[in-house]
Formats: structure tokens, C-alpha cells, sequence
């Protein structure tokens, strides 16, 4: 029983990091978002996660209209997430070789020169 119930452990934990973006351990939560105009709870980074509870984040999408849906701020194909500080949105840019506020700026290729500042953690790729 002990070898069946560390294989389960291991497959959970490899879930779960699969699906899970990256972020800091500290900076993970359980909690609800907005997306695609209903509201889903889960765990992940507190940054998506903005609401408490089912409760809160039905208040919230009752109190404004969902920018995500109707606006479409994200570029590239990133993930919009409405969020009640403004400007009321937050793009998720991972895996769209973008990174910025819109996922509007392209990736630095890893000899790119023209490049300052640090490296996107957008645009990281493992």
C-alpha cells in the first residue's frame, strides 16, 4: 500500500505543477476570477485568483460589465482576467512568445543584442 500511495502523491504533485502557472510558493492561494463572464474558483496565483470566495466574485461580476469579454485587451492569444483594481484586467502572456501589460511586446530571442533590462519571465520556455 505505501509505494501505491507515493505514486499517487507524485502524480498529483506533477498535475498540479503542469497546470499550475509559474509563480512563487508564497504567491500561491486558493480563491475565484472572473472568465468568459462567470466566475471560477481553483488554486493558483493569488495574482488571478483575486476573489475570497464564490460569493465576492458574484458581487463583482454583478457590479461591471466583464472587460475581458467585451473589450478583448489581450493580445497574441493571451488569457485575460478581469480583476477589480484598475485598469480591471490583468493579461497572462505565458506561452505566446509575447510579454507586456496587452502581451503586445514580442520575446527577445536569446542573442538579441538590442535587449536591456531583465529577461521576461513571460518568455521563459522549459
Amino acid at each position: 500500500m505505501p509505494p501505491k500511495f507515493s505514486v499517487s502523491c507524485i502524480l498529483l504533485f506533477i498535475t498540479l505543477a503542469t497546470h499550475v502557472q509559474s509563480c512563487e510558493i508564497d504567491q500561491m492561494d486558493s480563491g475565484c476570477r472572473i472568465f468568459n463572464a462567470q466566475c471560477n474558483c481553483g488554486f493558483g496565483c493569488k495574482s488571478e485568483y483575486r476573489y475570497i470566495n464564490m460569493e465576492d466574485c458574484k458581487l463583482a461580476l454583478r457590479g461591471k460589465v466583464d472587460i475581458c469579454s467585451r473589450a478583448k485587451p489581450c493580445l497574441h492569444e493571451g488569457t485575460c482576467l478581469q480583476i477589480s483594481a484598475q485598469p480591471g484586467f490583468k493579461c497572462s502572456c505565458q506561452g505566446t512568445g509575447y510579454f507586456g501589460a496587452r502581451c503586445e511586446k514580442s520575446c527577445p530571442g536569446p542573442n538579441n543584442l538590442h535587449f536591456r533590462g531583465p529577461f521576461p519571465y513571460e518568455c521563459v520556455v522549459i
